[in-house]
C-alpha cells in the first residue's frame, strides 16, 4: 500500500468517525433528551401559548427530518444556529469567548512545555540520584492533585487572605488602542498570574515525566552507547542525540494537546471567573442549551479527528524509521 492509498483509508475513516459523532449528538439533544428547550428559555408560570410561539421561532415544532437536515446544514455551515441562553448566533458567542481562553491556555501550554521539558531533560541526564527523584516525585504529585483543590488554594491564599490579586475576570478595554496599551496588558497579566501559575504547576509534570521516560528509554540504544565510548559528553548525548530519537513523539503529543485549547478549561474558568469557552461550555450544560453543546462538541471532533490525522503524517515524515504505507 502506498502512501496515497494510505492518505486516502485515513481520510475515509475521519469522515466516517465524524458522520457517526454528527448523528449520536442529534440523537442526544434532540431526539433521546426529555428537556423542552421553550421552557428552558421561559419561566413555568409563563402561557403555554408564549411557548408554542417560541418553539415555532427556533424551528422546534418541525418534523425529527426537518431538523435534522437543518442541523446538518448549520453545521456543516458552521451557522450552528441561535443560543437559547444569549439569543445571539452561537458562532458569536464561540468567538467573543474563544480568545480568552486562547490566550490563557496557549500562554499556559508554552511555559508548561518549556519548563516539563527541561525538567524531562534534566531527569533523564541524572537517572537515579537526587534531583532525578526530585523532579519525578513533584511533577507527579502536582499532576495527580485534583485541580480544584490547588486552585481554591491558591484562590483562598492570594485572593482572600493576603489580597495580592484580584478575585478573576478579564479587564475589558474601552476601545481598540487599549490593548496596546501599557496599562492594560499590566491589568490583563495582574488578572492572568493565579489562574497561569494554576495551570502551569499542575501541567508541567506529564511533560517532565513522559520526556524523562522517553529519554531513559533511548539512552540504552546502541548509538547512544557508541557516542558515550567516543568521549561525547553526556549533556550533548542528551540534548542532541537522545532528545531528536524521542522528538516524533512528543511532537506528537503536543499536537494533539492543541484541541483543548479551543475548549478551555473547565473548572480553571469557572473557579477564577475567567470568561472564557469552559465557562461558556457549562453555562450552555446548565441551562440544556443545546444549539451551543451540538457546535462545540463538533468543533472538538473535528480538531481531534485532524490532530490525529496531522500526527500521523507528522509521525513519518519526522522519524527515517517510519514510512507510512511501506509494506516491508
Amino acid at each position: 500500500m502506498g502512501f496515497g492509498s494510505y492518505l486516502i483509508k485515513r481520510l475515509i475513516i475521519i469522515f466516517i468517525t465524524l458522520f457517526v459523532i454528527v448523528n449520536l449528538q442529534f440523537l442526544i439533544f434532540q431526539v433521546l433528551s426529555p428537556i423542552d428547550p421553550a421552557r428552558v428559555m421561559i419561566p413555568l408560570t409563563a402561557p403555554p401559548e408564549l411557548a408554542k410561539r417560541l418553539r415555532e421561532l427556533f424551528g422546534l415544532n418541525k418534523t425529527i427530518l426537518e431538523r435534522y437536515f437543518i442541523y446538518i446544514r448549520n453545521l456543516y455551515t458552521f451557522e450552528f444556529g441561535i443560543s437559547f441562553k444569549s439569543r445571539n448566533p452561537v458562532i458569536k458567542d464561540i468567538m467573543t469567548y474563544l480568545p480568552n481562553t486562547l490566550y490563557l491556555l496557549g500562554l499556559a501550554l508554552v511555559i508548561e512545555l518549556i519548563i516539563g521539558i527541561i525538567a524531562g531533560l534534566t531527569a533523564a541526564s541524572k537517572r537515579g540520584k537526587t534531583l532525578d527523584v526530585a523532579i519525578v516525585s513533584f511533577g507527579l504529585i502536582s499532576w495527580a492533585m485534583p485541580a480544584f483543590i490547588l486552585q481554591l488554594l491558591f484562590r483562598f491564599t492570594f485572593v482572600h487572605w493576603l489580597k495580592w490579586f484580584p478575585y478573576g475576570g478579564v479587564p475589558v478595554p474601552t476601545n481598540y488602542f487599549d490593548y496596546l496599551s501599557f496599562n492594560y496588558l499590566g491589568d490583563l497579566f495582574y488578572h492572568t498570574v493565579l489562574p497561569l501559575t494554576t495551570l502551569v504547576v499542575m501541567g508541567f509534570g506529564i511533560w517532565a515525566f513522559y520526556t524523562r521516560n522517553l529519554l531513559v528509554d533511548v539512552m540504552t540504544q546502541d548509538y547512544i552507547l557508541t557516542a558515550r565510548a567516543k568521549g561525547v559528553k553526556e549533556r550533548t548525548i542528551v540534548s542532541k542525540h537522545a532528545f531528536r530519537a524521542i522528538l516524533p513523539t512528543v511532537l506528537t503529543f503536543i499536537l494533539m494537546s492543541f484541541p483543548g485549547l479551543l475548549t478551555g478549561s473547565i473548572i480553571t474558568e469557572v473557579i477564577f471567573s475567567w470568561p472564557g469557552i469552559g465557562l461558556f461550555l457549562i453555562q450552555a450544560i446548565n441551562v440544556s442549551d443545546y444549539p451551543v453543546l451540538q457546535a462545540m462538541f463538533f468543533i472538538y471532533s473535528i480538531l481531534m479527528l485532524s490532530a490525529n490525522f496531522l500526527a500521523d503524517l507528522l509521525y513519518g515524515y519526522l522519524d527515517p524509521r517510519i514510512r507510512v504505507g511501506f509494506r516491508r
